[in-house]
């Protein structure tokens, strides 16, 4: 056996123990899995507490399956998927899930194996994190001696959007490696914008490496002969195209493990899927960001594989780094919910370069109206890019500030959307480019003014700020004058219907003009900086006395007995603002101790539901040198953590349920799950660390 495998193995099975007690581990049951996840269209999940008990399916809902096959001395069992059912699944033992890694461990008699899916999504690294290539590693050990060998199969429905669509297939050679491919028969690259729809352009590559020694096929009948004799078909099959659903072949890797001692052995494929071009971006075609330069589908994943032993050893030390700290500044409840936030937020995005090969970062609406770079997607979300890596904000920022800068955009206020995913070609949300209607006026421009000053304080410059300064100066004068009491608009949570003198709306309002005055300190302008700086104290001062209501705050101002999470506030403290004197936290705290349900804090007054991202929004409003604040921030992530692990929707982390029931009220797999990292943002020394840290 190869010392490379060796160190992978033992690196596998020493990180199950690191970072996890069983005791701890039997406690956790993620609503879904996540196992392949790297943009909208390349992102597969298990849907069920163990791996046999369903199929794969991408984020959708929509089956992807990926098989995993072992024959041990000549009885076959399934250990990834619910097919071929007839054939008997191992045990499952063990079940972690890490920021980078996805590890099961299976039993069947005395053979163990440890099942890895690693995504190496380091986000200082951005060609590693662009790159579409997740690894499945097996390790196997045995009690005394025992034959295996392991398949990997997977169906050629995961290059197209329905198993009603065309595909061919072929096989490749890339230095050191060889290539099964299949892709659509048509290829209409980038033809449609939608939500509940999978890629059928460009092609899925399952490869493995020379050493391994793997045996490969591409046919219908694949599954069935390793099953039943451990061999797969001598042929190929070269009728295509042909539909899924009709008999397209299976990718097929057998990988042979020999004879198994006490010592593991360790195998790994590359699973990727490429395609020329990622987003359109008003009018023009980008490329996926990793291929900016001219890499070839061959050079990627050449260099993937060359440079895996040193990604692996990367992801692990990754892994057991932030768990620790995440678990420090926030707890086990709030670490596993960090934890399960991390690969879904970067997979809701598409990384494309621009035409200058600057980075390019879209995010897409998942199950909630398809729009792609919402900007009430980019402000939730943005707590976890400020913690790891401004750039990636400044990536996604970019697209939105270009397009508000040009005439097109005649609105004094800030636009919502740029399109609908992979189509950012202008806003279609409510009025559009045409009308007023159903637009966010107050949200979308506080929400950059926000976002921006966070971003360049962090960056350390005030290019943006000065780049696009009309366009910040207009948003900030909009707020001046319609920010304080908004009239009968939406807000973010447009799912809750308009709302007028909605006080959290008016927070965010409140802290963008003081954002601006931070801009406007950035760029020279000290003068603007104090005028707006002392209009945002005067609407502070005023919106205390305006939604005060005996023990708690209003809802809205004109209406009293009514309640809401004030989560907008958290960026008082993030930004070192101090509008808001500390006795409003505390009282609003003190208040939705009152009104915690089974599975959490609803959102406001109206409805049982509540929203991920801002129940930890509000709870990172808690002091914790406060013991009564400290109480707070424990109740809400407490119930969160009830959630996760007992809720009945198995889905993705939907943002939005029910806290009753636990029953996902809309939306999944939203990169908004990001916003959990305001907890880690408002470690300051942690954040910094974070943001320092240079990748080995």
């Amino acid at each position: 056996m190869k010392l490379t495998a060796k160190i992978f193995a033992i690196g596998l099975a020493s990180a199950l123990l690191l970072l996890h007690s069983a005791d701890a581990r039997a406690q956790e049951r993620p609503p879904a899995v996540p196992l392949i996840v790297h943009n909208p269209y390349f992102s597969i999940w298990s849907m069920a507490d163990k791996l046999t008990d369903q199929n794969t399916k991408h984020w959708t809902g929509h089956q992807q399956p990926i098989y995993g096959l072992a024959r041990i001395d000549g009885k076959t069992w399934r250990f990834m998927g619910e097919d071929p059912r007839e054939i008997p699944a191992m045990g499952q033992t063990g079940l972690q899930v890490t920021p980078t890694h996805t590890i099961y461990q299976f039993q069947a008699g005395q053979v163990s194996l440890t099942v890895s899916f690693f995504t190496p999504a380091f986000p200082k690294d951005l060609d590693v994190l662009s790159r579409p290539v997740t690894y499945l590693t097996v390790s196997a050990t045995g009690e005394g001696e025992h034959d295996l060998s392991v398949l990997i199969d997977v169906d050629p429905v995961i290059a197209v959007n329905s198993s009603d669509e065309p595909v061919t297939w072929g096989r490749s050679r890339a230095p050191g490696l060889t290539v099964l491919n299949v892709g659509s028969r048509d290829q209409r690259v980038l033809n449609r914008p939608g939500d509940d729809l999978r890629i059928d352009w460009g092609y899925f590559h399952l490869a493995a490496p020379d050493a391994t020694g793997a045996q490969f096929a591409l046919s219908e009948d694949a599954l069935h002969n390793f099953a039943t004799t451990g061999a797969l078909p001598a042929e190929d099959d070269m009728d295509m195209p042909k539909m899924p659903r009709e008999g397209a072949a299976q990718l097929a890797v057998l990988l042979p493990f020999g004879k198994l001692g006490g010592q593991p052995v360790s195998h790994h494929v590359l699973l990727a899927y490429t395609e020329d071009y990622a987003i359109e971006y008003l009018g023009r075609k980008l490329r996926p960001y990793w291929q900016r330069n001219g890499l070839s589908v061959e050079q990627m994943l050449a260099q993937a594989e060359t440079q895996y032993p040193a990604l692996e050893r990367r992801g692990e030390a990754f892994d057991r780094e932030l768990t620790d700290d995440l678990e420090k500044t926030g707890g086990k409840a709030y670490a596993q919910l960090a934890i399960l936030a991390y690969r879904q937020t970067l997979g809701a995005h598409g990384f494309a370069a621009d035409v200058d090969g600057t980075p390019m970062l879209f995010p897409k609406e998942n199950f909630s109206n398809g729009c792609i770079s919402t900007v009430d997607v980019l402000y939730p979300s943005a707590p976890f890019f400020l913690f790891f890596n401004p750039v990636l904000l400044q990536a996604q920022l970019k697209p939105v500030l270009e397009y508000a800068a040009l005439p097109r955009w005649k609105w004094p206020f800030a636009p919502h959307d740029l399109g609908t995913y992979p189509l950012a070609d202008g806003q279609v949300y409510g009025g559009g480019e045409r009308t007023e209607d159903d637009q966010m006026p107050v949200e979308e421009s506080g929400n950059l003014l926000i976002l921006v000053a966070a971003m360049e304080r962090e960056l350390g410059n005030f290019d943006f700020a000065r780049t696009y300064w009309p366009q910040f100066t207009q948003w900030a004068e909009y707020l001046r004058d319609k920010g304080l009491d908004p009239s009968n608009q939406l807000s973010t949570d447009d799912f809750a219907g308009h709302l007028a003198h909605n006080a959290n709306l008016s927070i965010k309002a409140i802290e963008a003009i003081d954002a601006y005055a931070i801009l406007a300190r950035g760029v020279g302008k000290p003068e603007v900086a104090e005028e707006y700086s002392r209009l945002a104290r005067d609407m502070a001062d005023k919106w205390q006395v305006m939604d005060l209501d005996g023990d708690h705050y209003k809802l809205a101002f004109d209406k009293p007995g009514t309640w809401s999470q004030k989560y907008n506030m958290v960026w008082d403290q993030i930004l070192d603002l101090d509008l808001f004197p500390p006795q409003v936290r505390r009282t609003e705290l003190a208040f939705y101790l009152q009104h915690l349900n089974q599975f959490g804090l609803p959102l406001d007054n109206r409805a049982d539901y509540t929203k991920l991202d801002w129940s930890v929004w509000t709870a990172t409003l808690a002091d914790p040198s406060q013991p009564k604040e400290a109480e707070a921030y424990r109740q809400i992530l407490d119930r969160t953590k009830a959630w996760i692990n007992g809720g009945p929707s198995r889905v993705p982390l939907t943002d939005w349920y029910d806290t009753k029931t636990g029953k996902q009220s809309g939306f999944q797999a939203r990169s908004v799950v990001g916003g959990v990292y305001i907890k880690a943002l408002a470690d300051k020394p942690l954040a910094a660390k974070w943001r320092n840290r240079v990748e080995p």
